[in-house]
Formats: C-alpha cells, sequence, structure tokens
C-alpha cells in the first residue's frame, strides 16, 4: 500500500513520543504520552502507542484510519530483548509500513542523519548503539542489575554504597556522604529496607547531588564522577570501533558529565543533528526495511 505520511514513535521508560510528518517532512502533529518498555509492561506499553497514534491523527485533522497509508517506524525500550522481538511480531498495526527497533536505534539515526555513526545515551540507564552504513550493533542495555555502565542509576547505587562505607567509618567521612546517610536517618536498616524496592530510577535520585559535592570541591563526589567518566570512556571506545568513529552523547547525564571524560574521549564526540524522533522519521522515509541482527539490510537516506 502506498504511504502518504510518515509517523514515529520513541516509546521510552518514562513517556512516549509520536511525530506525524508527510512525505515532504512538514510536521503535521506530536504529541507525548505514557511510557512505552516492551519488556517490563508489554501490554501497557503497546496500549499508549496505540492511544498516541490515535491522537496525532486527530491532532492533524486526519482519520485514524489514515494510518493505513502511512510508513511507521515505532523505536521501543526494551525492544533489543529477542524474546520481545518475537512477540512483537503479532503486532500488525493497519499500516502502508512497519519496522519496529529500539529506542537506542532512533536516537542513533537521529543523532547522524541516518549516516554511519554511533550514539551512547546515558540516563537513568545507558545502552549504545552503532550505524555501519548497512546494520546496527547494539551496546548494553540489559538492565540496571546487569549492565546500565555510566547511567545515572549506577552512579547512585554508587554513592549510596560509598556513603555506607563512611557510615561506618571504612573510609574517611564527609560532608556529602553524611548527608546521603542524613537520608537514611544515618540507620543502614533503613537503607537496607529502602533497598528492597528501590527501582533505577530512585537510586538515580541522588546524582544531582553528586554533581554538586563535586562543584564544591568534594573528593568523594568527584571520584565518583571520574568513575562514572571511565565508564562511558569504556562504551565510546567500543562504539568507535564499530562505527565511523562520530559517536553523539545523548541523554540527561550527557551534558553535565561532559568536562569530566577524559580528553580522548571528549574528542570523539560530536553533537547530534536530531532527536530520536528525526531518527524514526529517517527510517520510515529509507521504506520498507531496516537491519538489526538477522533483519534484512536496507541503505539508509544519505541527507
Amino acid at each position: 500500500m502506498q504511504s502518504h505520511y510518515l509517523l514515529g514513535i520513541d516509546g521510552g521508560g518514562t513517556q512516549c513520543r509520536a511525530r506525524l510528518t508527510d512525505l515532504q517532512g512538514t510536521v503535521l502533529a506530536e504529541a507525548a504520552g505514557g511510557p512505552a518498555n516492551v519488556w517490563s509492561q508489554y501490554e501497557a506499553a503497546l496500549s499508549s502507542v496505540g492511544q498516541l497514534i490515535d491522537t496525532v491523527f486527530v491532532q492533524a485533522g486526519l482519520s485514524p484510519k489514515m494510518l493505513a497509508q502511512t510508513s511507521l517506524v515505532a523505536g521501543l525500550a526494551g525492544a533489543n530483548v529477542a524474546s520481545v522481538q518475537a512477540r512483537l511480531a503479532s503486532w500488525q498495526p493497519v499500516c502502508a509500513a512497519l519496522q519496529v527497533v529500539s529506542d537506542v536505534e532512533i536516537a542513533c539515526a537521529g543523532a547522524h542523519g541516518g549516516q554511519p555513526g554511533a550514539v551512547f545515551i546515558t540516563g537513568t540507564g545507558s545502552q549504545g548503539a552503532a550505524w555501519d552504513g548497512a546494520r546496527f550493533t547494539l551496546l548494553g542495555g540489559w538492565g540496571f542489575a546487569l549492565s546500565d555502565h555510566g547511567s545515572g542509576a549506577e552512579l547512585g547505587r554508587r554513592a549510596l554504597r560509598l556513603a555506607l562505607l563512611a557510615h561506618e567509618a571504612i573510609v574517611g567521612q564527609s560532608d556529602f556522604t553524611y548527608q546521603l546517610m542524613a537520608q537514611f536517618d544515618h540507620s543502614p536498616e533503613t537503607m537496607l529496607l529502602w533497598t528492597r524496592t528501590a527501582a533505577p530510577a530512585d537510586w538515580a535520585r541522588v546524582v544531582p547531588q553528586v554533581f554538586a559535592a563535586a562543584a564544591g570541591g568534594d573528593h568523594h563526589a568527584q571520584d565518583l564522577l571520574r568513575q562514572t567518566a571511565e565508564d562511558i570512556g569504556l562504551m565510546v571506545r567500543r562504539l568507535t570501533a564499530l562505527s565511523s568513529g562520530r559517536v553523539a552523547l545523548m541523554g540527561g547525564l550527557a551534558a553535565p558529565i561532559h568536562r569530566w571524560l577524559a580528553a580522548d574521549i571528549q574528542a570523539r564526540l560530536v553533537m547530534p543533528q536530531g532527536d530520536a524522533l528525526s531518527g524514526a522519521l529517517t527510517l520510515a522515509r529509507a521504506h520498507p526495511a531496516l537491519s538489526s541482527d538477522n533483519v534484512t539490510p536496507a541503505q539508509l537516506p544519505s541527507h
């Protein structure tokens, strides 16, 4: 079926965004909705996506039935997991063309305008992707327990572990570590009970305190940021090897951590050209299929 519209979906763990354009790239509508992580909440994620699709068509003054004349690319958090990919094969919205990839892949396409390059996203979690012109290679993205190197959640966990060490006089205490423990009434048991239900976002909430303390000269906080910078450097070096050498650092931690990165890592970084939604639309324009792992390669546009 012929496409008259392009629709990009960026489904993250916090929110889902959609952008609808015509074939010339004119934005017809854009909207945001609930989270869309297909690994952790499969049904709820697809419900969010479905609602958002209807929303942007209504905003554009079009019938939702016009989806049948639309090339759709959905970049969804968790779609990199093979078991989830298999499950997503049964998701068949009535559209002219459909590609379902991970959110980091559309971010990579957006960062480099569809050209070869790589991206490392560091926010609450972290993940990298490299596009060599034929296929994507993904790094990380296996969750807080196993992965998330250089992320806010991992930085927060390290900070609280350090605060506990200082509380027990295993390492030296500072105002910074004292303040962290004060949030748990200086009680290791209170901290332990908190960890039972703490999500990655909960661990990451102390990150602003780490940066503030580091700016104030606290050596513990500065060491924590150096560790995070080293983790990011580890990922960036591998992504450099997998791509043309251009790596964009994206996510909430990207800007504040930049000054802590090694000089050679800073030299490898480029500013992203566009966001994840622009990347999804680039892939939609490439039509009809994208290469990732075992999918048949398709060339992206050169613009």
